[in-house]
Order: C-alpha cells, then structure tokens, then sequence
C-alpha cells in the first residue's frame, strides 16, 4: 500500500530536487508488518522528506508453535513484500536502501537463515539489530519529528512482537529498554475466546504488569526529583487507538496523528469496549482494519498496563519511529548530521525552512518579514497585548511562509499559503498548531479573520480564533515592511503613548536617501486591520540617522 499523500503532490506541484539531494529508502522488517519509507535528503539543512510510504501486513510473528521458526508462508509473504519495496525504492531511484530486522526474526532459530535467503534471492542486506539498538533508533526516530525542548519524555512503541519504553529529554537517552510483550505474540500466546474472556483478560494484564515491571522501574529510576514527564506513543497500534478515540469524541480522525493526544480514562473506555466484542464486530470499527481487529486488545492492554505503571494521564501520538530512526542514524553515520543535539533541537525551525525551500518562498524576504513580525511582536507585548513564546513562534513560522501561495499562482496567493501550510508536513508541530500557522499566514493581506471563513470559523475555539484575530494584524504590518522587497527599511521601534490610544512606529531606512514611500503607503493601507483590532491609532514616522523624525499623518 503505496501511501501517497506522503508525497507532497495534493496540491498538483512537485518538490524540487537539487544536485545535492539523496534518496534514500528505509525497510524495518517487523513481527506484524513490513514498512518502507523513501526519503529525499538535503544535507545542506539537515532534514528530510517522505515522498514514499509502503507496509504490508505479513505476520513474520505467527511462528511455528513447535519449533518457534518463521513459517514457510510467512518467508514468502515477506520476501514477496520485499521485493516490492526494491521495486518501489527503484522506481524512486534510491541511491542507498538501508533494512533492519527486529523481534521475530531476532528470536526465531531461522532467523539468520531466513535473512541469508532474503540476500541471495533479492541481493538485499538486512542489519538484525537488538532491542536495545532498536529503542535508540525509535528515540532517534521521534525526536526528527517532535520538540522535546530538554524536558523528559518518556516513548512507548508497542510493535507486533516487543514494547520499547524509552526516557529521554533532547540529549542522550536516559534508559532504552526493550520487552517481550506485542501485539501479536501477546494475542498468539494468551488469547484463545472471542470476545475475550474475564479470565483471560485478567491473565494477560498480570503478565504484561510482571513482563514490563523492569523497564518500567528503569524508566521511574531516571527521572529526576521535580520533573513530570510527557508520554508519546508510536506505530500502529497507538495510532490506532487515537483513530478510534478521535472518531469517538470528535467524529473524524485527524490527519496527520501527529500530536493527537487521549487520555487514560478515555484509554479504559476504549479498551472495555473493544474487549466487549467479538473480532468480527472489532473490524466494523471506523478506522480499525480486518488484521489490525486481531491484536488490537492486546495492543490496547499494553498500554492501558503501562500508563498505569508509569502513572501518566496522557499520552500524545508520535508518527515518527525505527524507519525514519533508521534515516538519521544512517544520516549521522555519513556525517551528514554534526551536532546531534543541535539537528534534534531545531526540528520545527529547519521543517519550517525546508517547506518554504519545497514552494520557492524568497527567504531572504521572508526572512526579514519574520524579523519585522517578531520585533511588532516584542515591542507591543504587555501593553498591546499578552501573548507569549509560543504563539512568537507560530507568527514567526507564518511569516516565514506567508507567501508560499505564489508557488501556484498571485491571484488569492493567501489562500493557497492557507492550503499549502495545512498540508505540507511540518513535523514537530501539532494538528493545531499547523492550523493556526496556516490561518496567520492566510490573513497577511486581504480580508481580516471572519465567521464565514471556513478555515477560521473552524478553528476548535475562541482561544484560537482570538488568537488568530489579534496576532495576524502584526504579519500585515511586517508584510508592508518590506514591500519591495529589497531590505529598504533597516529597523523599527514601536513606542506606544496609552493616554492616547497611539502607537508610533518609527521606521530607520537602509539609505538615508530612500524616502521609503513605498512602504509608508503599503503601511497606511495595512495599518486600518491593526487599528481595528487593537482600538489604537498607528503613526508612522520616517527616522533619518542623526536627525528628527519624521511623521507622517501628523505632526509631532
């Protein structure tokens, strides 16, 4: 199953390729499914984009119940699988195909053999990694697509046939466990009535408890006095239960999961649900499929087990896991990456600047919007308004994309920002936080927010509507900014006289000989929004090095 909106193209435009792009293709052969993700590599930033997704559902887990070997027909569903990845990989013209093999062909006597057949039938080496290796490239994996800011966060992959549980807080990991308790090895083991039987049910949590109990009891060991760590989940089966929470609560699964989260009240909820029905009436679930129905109650019970061991409420969905981990850790092994700790903590700046590199946006213009549009910011907080560091960001993100729309044409060019930041795959941000950034950007020109946008009345509430209203008016000033876009103004200061109701802004030009009237006309006219918004009246002042400034509107 090729996933293409992975591929950037919903909007009918292509990512460009530059000389120094790679492709690169990661296979991680798991105990359920076999997933492929193609990549386009840019060294120069560092990042990455998928442009590909494959999985096929091949069940390596349902081992001989004797001997514990790789059936005959799972060898074949895998190898088929596969070679299908070679073929899409090739289609894409990868430069390297990088494949690891996890549980269930770790732990089968046939393992190697199996692994050795896959060489010399396709010519593909597949590196068998441990549990251990496997949570440090899933901790590598998470952090290419999620901010952790130096907090602890602690990652819970459940896979077919292991759990990892990880800590970690942007640098080294604190503690990469790995235990034998999946999905399908759990269901293949214990469980034997449909629907599951009390007996049953009761069995499979008191084995789980006593199989996690150790790394469960790392984890705790690692986390120091004071701190509250967050909880992410990855893979299958948590995006899973997220599908059925979000179709639940709200009546629709979010896309992308990234940064949905679900509590563990909710989680009890789901799980007596979900152990209430036989597996045929699992599959009739919305967003739960035939071979997902099989094991997801004992997917849902690992988790379940383990939010209360760890005795965390909350969990938050990471898509990222061991494939795109497999991409930074072979990244870093060709020296792509220098400073691991400086590539993971500047995830969400270098996607902002990699999406405003896939539409053309003139950075350097960009750039000094973004400028202006966080100076606006600074100078009138806490007397304009009392928004903080993250809502900067959000306007600094948007600034920087706020032109992307003319990749598809001039005309209403703020509406196709809109589109194209909604669905361009900003990794390290929220399904909201993409919302906000794409309504900013949407209203830098043309008509301020209202009810009967869509993309605005949409908005899950108030907060962010207000939001919206009273922080995009500060992009249209920095927009007006640089109107030429030629860096003719150098720096602004904001000075703001409450008894009067006025905000002075007072422009320095680049050239003492450039009268700017470009974009003193450009702030007149984008000013009105600010006024109405704020309830002030907006001076502009034009300011000469080494002489007094001057007004225009008024005199001073």
């Amino acid at each position: 199953m090729i996933d293409l909106a992975a591929q950037g193209n919903s909007a009918g435009v292509s990512t460009p390729t530059t000389d120094n792009d790679r492709i690169l293709a990661a296979i991680d052969i798991g105990t359920n499914s076999i997933h492929m993700v193609i990549v386009r590599i840019d060294p120069t930033l560092p990042s990455f984009t998928i442009i590909a997704k494959e999985k096929d559902t091949v069940r390596l887990g349902e081992r001989d119940p004797h001997t514990g070997n790789l059936t005959p027909q799972a060898i074949k569903r895998a190898i088929a699988a596969l070679q299908r990845c070679q073929e899409l990989a090739k289609s894409f013209q990868a430069d390297h195909l990088v494949a690891v093999a996890t549980s269930a062909v770790r732990e089968a006597p046939n393992g190697r053999a199996f692994l050795q057949q896959v060489d010399s039938q396709l010519g593909l080496f597949v590196n068998l990694i441990s549990g251990q290796e496997e949570a440090r490239r899933i901790y590598l994996g998470v952090l290419s697509g999620m901010e952790f800011n130096n907090q602890p966060h602690i990652i819970i992959d459940i896979g077919g046939g292991s759990t990892e549980l990880i800590l970690g807080d942007s640098h080294a990991p604190r503690s990469l466990t790995s235990t034998k308790v999946g999905a399908v090895r759990l269901t293949r083991e214990f469980i034997t009535t449909d629907p599951i039987s009390d007996r049953e049910f009761q069995y499979l949590q008191a084995y789980i408890r006593g199989r996690i109990e150790r790394a469960v009891e790392d984890i705790l060991a690692n986390i120091e006095p004071g701190e509250k760590p967050r909880l992410v989940g990855t893979s299958g089966t948590i995006e899973t239960l997220a599908a059925l929470h979000a179709k639940d609560k709200f009546g629709e699964i979010p896309s992308p999961l990234n940064g949905y989260e679900f509590n563990r009240n909710d989680l009890k909820d789901i799980v007596k649900q979900l152990t209430s029905l036989t597996c045929a009436e699992r599959e009739k679930l919305s967003g739960l499929s035939e071979k997902r129905a099989e094991i997801i109650v004992a997917g849902a019970i690992i988790l379940l087990e383990a939010m209360t061991m760890l005795d965390i409420q909350s969990l938050t969905v990471g898509e990222r896991a061991l494939r795109e981990g497999v991409i930074v850790d072979w990244m870093l092994s060709q020296g792509l990456i220098e400073d691991r700790l400086r590539y993971q903590g500047e995830v969400r700046k270098r996607n902002i600047i990699k999406v405003a590199q896939k539409y053309h946006v003139n950075l350097a213009s960009s750039e000094r919007v973004a400028n202006f549009a966080v100076s606006l910011f600074n100078q009138t907080k806490g007397q304009l308004h009392n928004w903080g560091n993250e809502e900067r960001e959000l306007l600094w993100a948007a600034a920087i994309l706020h032109n992307s729309g003319l990749y598809v044409s001039h005309s209403a060019h703020h509406k196709h920002s809109y589109y194209l930041i909604r669905n361009g795959e900003l990794l390290g941000f929220t399904d909201i936080e993409i919302e906000l950034i794409a309504n900013l950007a949407r209203y830098h020109r043309k008509s301020s927010p209202k009810k009967k946008h869509d993309n605005y009345s949409n908005l899950p509430n108030k907060y962010y509507r207000h939001l919206v209203k009273e922080i995009s008016p500060l992009l249209r000033l920095a927009v007006a900014l640089d109107r030429r876009q030629i860096g003719a103004i150098s720096k602004i200061r904001c000075h703001y006289i409450p008894e009067d109701k006025e905000l002075c802004l007072r422009l320095t030009p680049t050239d003492p000989n450039d009268t700017c009237a470009l974009e003193v006309w450009s702030l007149e006219d984008k000013k009105v929004a600010f006024e109405e918004e704020y309830h002030v009246k907006v001076v502009i002042q034009l300011v000469q090095e080494g002489r007094s400034p001057k007004a225009e509107g008024r005199r001073l």
